[in-house]
């Protein structure tokens, strides 16, 4: 029902085949899309590399998204390779441990800045410079979780983190619309990713999402990424500034 085909997609954030940005990344493509994909250093890449060439990625760079020249630098390639951009999708989140397993209270300042600035900033920063790579529009998405809304037991710091990355979304889509750049937030349920094996007691959430999810059944990589690849298209060109839930349905509980 729609197509891809020769847009041009920024990943971050690929960290296995089990990110869910490689779940985002593996739609896009199938789709039809040509792939750029980082990695966050020398011993990620050893992980990333095979992905990105099973997704027959045309680029390949690494990016720590503290680092502005860095950032940059992988967009002057995009530029001086493609010359556009048409899809962005920003899947980082960080937390220094000893502030993500403690109580929100207690969070140190240096830990609650370093996770606003990797989980949301970053994403601040990814826009700022898509937007002129888009002059026809485009589409900008990060990843978000129901913690931002609702207290959930473990999540923590991070909760706080993602309702402002949520705000920052809704603030990025009123301020692109006009240029025809829509922004979303994804809001997948739990599963087993490697960012998610940092938070505490994560089985226990994810089995208590399973129960409670009116489909009876997680969300998978796939459905993420075929939600994503939807809100990528022209098709859903007029869609812009929300959250969207693929949780099985586990947020309608409250």
């Amino acid at each position: 029902m729609y197509s891809l085909a020769g847009k041009k997609a920024l990943i971050l954030g690929i960290a296995n085949e089990n990110s869910i940005a490689y779940g985002c990344a593996r739609a896009f493509r199938e789709m039809g899309a040509d792939l750029a994909v980082t990695y966050l250093n020398e011993k990620a890449k050893r992980f990333v590399a095979p992905v990105a060439e099973e997704l027959d990625a045309e680029i390949l760079m690494p990016l720590d998204v503290t680092d502005d020249l860095q950032m940059a630098t992988v967009f002057r390639e995009i530029g001086d390779r493609w010359g556009q951009l048409d899809i962005c999708l920003h899947s980082i989140a960080f937390c220094p441990k000893q502030d993500l397993h403690g109580r929100v209270v207690d969070c140190s300042r240096a830990g609650f800045l370093a996770a606003m600035d990797i989980s949301v900033h970053s994403f601040l920063r990814m826009a700022k410079l898509a937007e002129p790579m888009m002059p026809e529009g485009g589409t900008c998405m990060t990843v978000s979780y129901y913690g931002a809304e609702k207290v959930v037991d473990n999540y923590g710091v991070m909760g706080p983190v993602k309702a402002a990355l949520e705000s920052a979304t809704r603030y990025l889509a009123a301020e692109l619309g006009r240029k025809g750049i829509s922004v979303h937030a994804l809001s997948p349920g739990p599963m087993p990713t490697r960012a998610a094996s940092g938070i505490a007691d994560f089985q226990t959430m994810m089995d208590r999402a399973e129960h409670e999810a009116p489909t009876g059944k997680l969300a998978s990589l796939m459905d993420v990424g075929a939600y994503a690849a939807f809100l990528a298209s022209t098709e859903a060109a007029n869609v812009t500034g929300g959250v969207h839930y693929i949780d099985g349905g586990v947020h309608v509980r409250g």
